[in-house]
């Protein structure tokens, strides 16, 4: 299992839709910076 994160996402704290990261900096009380790991990759075919 990886322990990678994944690329940050940006998340409203008041409605927890997802926010640009333009929108983040603007309101960096009301948004939260999260790091969501990539699913996992399939299995490899033979």
């Amino acid at each position: 299992m990886s322990s990678k994160k994944g690329p940050p996402n940006f998340r409203d704290s008041g409605t927890g839709k997802f926010v640009t990261e333009k929108y983040a900096e603007k309101h960096p009380k009301t948004t939260e910076k999260e790091h969501n790991r990539p699913p996992p990759s399939p299995p490899k075919k033979k």
